[in-house]
């Protein structure tokens, strides 16, 4: 098996989560965390829906991480987000980092925002 290191140009990916925290860049998160392009962005969780749809334009994907186990979205929320233009994916936050980390490092446009485990 080859195993390939994954760079990341200019955008930093998620080091590394924990109960109630996320680690990005060596810095801890506590509580909610919205990325993009490896930013940390002002979020205050689901009904925060202002910072999300501000990212129309920004990115084509967010991932978003529903904490331990995977939640479906407020239909309204994905609509309002869905209408602004952004693609959503929702998933557990661990299966949501991930798969962040793993675009981000590719060059796409992407953000997550993540509930903590």
């Amino acid at each position: 098996m080859r195993i390939n290191e994954i760079t990341f140009s200019d955008a930093t990916p998620v080091d590394g989560y924990g109960p109630g925290f996320f680690r990005v860049g060596g810095k801890v998160i506590d509580g909610p965390l919205l990325l993009c392009g490896g930013l940390p962005l002002a979020w205050r969780g689901l009904q925060d829906s202002a910072a999300l749809e501000a990212l129309a334009g920004q990115v084509d994907v967010l991932f978003v991480g529903m904490g331990g186990e995977i939640a479906h979205l407020a239909p309204d929320l994905r609509t309002r987000l869905e209408v602004a233009g952004l693609g959503v994916e929702v998933m557990n936050s661990p299966a949501a980092c991930r798969t962040y980390n793993i675009l981000l490092s590719e060059g796409r446009r992407v953000a997550l925002a993540a509930l903590p485990v």
